[in-house]
């Protein structure tokens, strides 16, 4: 099966996530290592379908573990979601020789994925997203690096909030999944912690808590807020009215998605991208590369795209019980 794989294609799609460079040079070297050519498909899907496709080689990847983003670039693609997006995506693999496609990237990425693998492109998936919320895997790359630093700054606003003797709510990003608020809801000792999973959007019992604080002597009150509820400035003006305590909110964005990849992040692309190599070398298709109870394991698409994920009960007990 070896010498059928010759060329190796390799793409990020999607939102951006640190870690997902340290991926694409375990691809290339690792591909490189067993004595394959590599190339580099530029923008995702879109840069697919305009045959954005360049030449990569082990110098080409040097010096780029360390560095946030994706040095191929991502975009989205509207035209990739169609049959006829999706068979001309699978005639440029052919028309460029590639024999194996890596895709880093999120549920969607695997999606597009998921069609090239049924129009005969080899292809296998690496879980690249910040937000933690691919079923089939307990880590995605990009996540460990993203709630670091939405800890550090949610430290310097609870420094602030204070001195001012604040509320404040602070909104995380992670789309419709809560992990990241509630991994920083325990890091950072935050009062209240808000999850699209959990949430039931009674607000009085909030106002409630910030009350019964106060009079306990507490002089701040800090709430992670999840990007999947969001609103947190007419929230922030609600809770200020009702409680008559100054409330702010601060709303992290993007600059979850930047930043030099925690080790963690570079550790797992690393091993996950000489793993999607070697998958396409046994002659696989169609397969996420996953994590499980210490060991990198592979799914099928098809299985691991209709798997569901959610918050651990006993993780958000306990989060609740630390927040008294």
């Amino acid at each position: 099966m070896e010498n059928k794989i010759n060329t190796i294609g390799v793409l990020t799609s999607g939102g951006d996530a640190p870690g997902m460079n340290g991926a694409i040079r375990a691809v290339v070297r690792r591909a490189i290592s067993k004595g394959m050519n590599v190339k580099g498909i530029l923008k995702g899907f879109n840069g697919l379908l305009n045959e954005e496709i360049i030449d990569l080689h082990a110098s080409d990847v040097s010096d780029t573990i360390e560095r946030g983003g994706t040095i191929l670039y991502t975009a989205r693609c509207a035209e990739f979601r169609t049959a006829e997006g999706q068979q001309r995506g699978a005639e440029v693999c052919k028309k460029h020789g590639i024999d194996g496609l890596v895709v880093i990237g999120g549920d969607g990425s695997f999606q597009g994925a998921q069609k090239l693998a049924s129009l005969g492109i080899n292809t296998i998936c690496i879980p690249g997203t910040i937000d933690l919320d691919i079923a089939c895997t307990e880590y995605t790359i990009g996540f460990d690096t993203a709630v670091n630093t939405a800890m550090e700054a949610i430290d310097k606003v609870r420094d602030t909030s204070t001195s001012h003797e604040r509320c404040s709510i602070i909104e995380v990003m992670g789309r419709n999944a809560g992990y990241i608020a509630l991994w920083c809801g325990i890091a950072n000792g935050a009062e209240d912690i808000l999850l699209p999973e959990k949430y039931d959007y009674d607000e009085q019992k909030i106002i409630n808590n910030i009350i019964a604080n106060r009079k306990r002597g507490k002089k701040h009150h800090i709430i992670i807020n999840a990007e999947g509820i969001g609103h947190s400035t007419s929230m922030a003006k609600r809770i200020e009215a009702a409680t008559g305590v100054e409330t702010r909110a601060t709303i992290l964005g993007h600059m979850q998605r930047g930043g030099s990849p925690t080790c963690k992040d570079r550790v797992y692309a690393s091993i996950m991208g000489a793993y999607a190599v070697d998958l396409l070398l046994e002659g696989k298709s169609n397969r996420v590369v996953g994590h499980k109870a210490g060991e990198y394991v592979d799914f099928d698409i098809d299985e691991a795209l209709a798997m569901t994920k959610g918050i651990s009960e006993y993780q958000f007990e306990v989060s609740k019980s630390l927040s008294v």
